[in-house]
């Protein structure tokens, strides 16, 4: 599904179950939103709906993300980033663009849309005498848009934080999730209320989680599966600093209110795959596939009693009549695995099936005779 694919519609009843999440213990946390509506980031202007009810009945949807205002000095530490020049660089361009007030959003979102109406316009054709004018609020238009989405820049910087060491390097987090800022510039209504910060907060989040889906997992993931492991580590990771040791499966599945079965499943999911061609030892000079048994082949100790038994089959069949060797051969497969009936080996030498049996039965006795046949007794014992 596309990022900005038609929106699914919010659950019925999920306004009423977390307003009274918000009257029980004060507050609605994204953890809470996500627990009742999984798909809730693969839907974000339904959730921005959503976001916009709840601020109406005065409850503040906590997102995980500090409000740009508040990031304006620390937020910009590279600790745990393998920065260089560029992200630096990058970085300080970014804090130095100033933020902007609600009514500065509105402004800029009004001349955004007054924009995309005069390319509609022109689209369908306009006036000689009007054209300079229609070119002007385009012109207009794109530069709201890029100044709408430079301002918002740091709450993508934010997001990308909260979601590094997870497969995607911390430059390409950012590259998606301007890619879903500027999905929430060109989306973003203006009449409906709510702060832009709120509403690109739910594009970008699903940009970068979305990235981290596809690319972060040789499997790939579906991305509310993925938000839910990454739920797992986390509390896996408060546990633990707790309890001062790993916490069990009992312990973590409490903590989610989920089944242990449900727990030990996603566990699952979340184990990164293995290279079978992964330098292994201490010279590095061997590789983690030498050391895993392939079921399709035996093992050494059989493969060599399996060709010694087929050194004794066929010197005891030197023993017989080429015709006799050739029935046995035939009747237990000793050429390719391969049984024939009576019938089938009657036809190839062109006598009855009740001719076979009896060239079989005399095969049979002469060996036994000749006292050959335990030398074979040896690979019948079991251990």
């Amino acid at each position: 599904m596309e990022g900005d694919a038609a929106p699914e519609e919010c659950p019925d009843g999920l306004k009423d179950h977390l307003l009274e999440v918000a009257r029980t213990r004060g507050e609605v946390t994204r953890h809470d939103l996500l627990a009742a509506w999984p798909e809730a980031e693969d839907a974000p202007e339904a959730l921005a709906d959503l976001v916009a009810a709840l601020d109406a009945a005065g409850v503040e949807l906590d997102t995980g993300i500090e409000p740009p205002v508040h990031l304006q000095h620390h937020f910009f530490d590279l600790t745990g980033i393998e920065s260089d020049d560029t992200v630096s660089l990058y970085l300080r361009e970014v804090g130095n663009i100033p933020l902007l007030t609600a009514e500065q959003e509105v402004d800029l979102a009004r001349r955004i849309e007054r924009g995309r109406d005069a390319c509609h316009a022109l689209s369908n054709g306009v006036a000689p005498r009007e054209l300079s004018h229609v070119m002007s609020s385009v012109a207009d238009g794109e530069a709201a848009r890029h100044h709408l989405t430079k301002a918002n820049s740091r709450l993508v910087i934010a997001m990308a934080k909260k979601y590094m060491n997870q497969g995607v390097p911390f430059l390409d987090l950012i590259q998606e999730g301007n890619l879903g800022l500027m999905k929430a510039v060109e989306k973003f209504d203006w009449r409906r209320g709510y702060k832009f910060s709120t509403y690109a907060t739910w594009w970008v989040r699903q940009a970068i989680t979305r990235a981290i889906a596809d690319q972060g997992r040789t499997i790939r993931v579906p991305v509310h599966m993925s938000d839910r492991i990454r739920r797992l580590f986390q509390v896996s990771r408060q546990l633990e600093q707790m309890l001062g040791r790993e916490p069990t499966l009992e312990e973590i599945s409490v903590e989610l209110g989920m089944p242990n079965a449900k727990v030990q499943w996603m566990m699952r999911i979340a184990r990164a795959p293995l290279s079978l061609e992964k330098p292994v030892g201490d010279d590095r000079d061997s590789e983690l596939g030498d050391f895993i048994e392939d079921d399709e082949f035996p093992a050494p100790p059989e493969a060599a009693a399996y060709e010694l038994l087929c050194d004794e089959v066929e010197t005891l069949l030197t023993a017989l009549p080429p015709r006799e060797a050739r029935v046995l051969e035939l009747r237990f497969g000793l050429l390719d695995g391969r049984t024939h009936t009576l019938k089938e080996v009657g036809e190839k030498f062109g006598v009855t099936r009740e001719r076979i049996r009896q060239i079989e039965t005399e095969a049979l006795e002469r060996l036994r005779l000749l006292g050959r046949a335990s030398r074979l007794r040896e690979f019948l014992e079991v251990d």
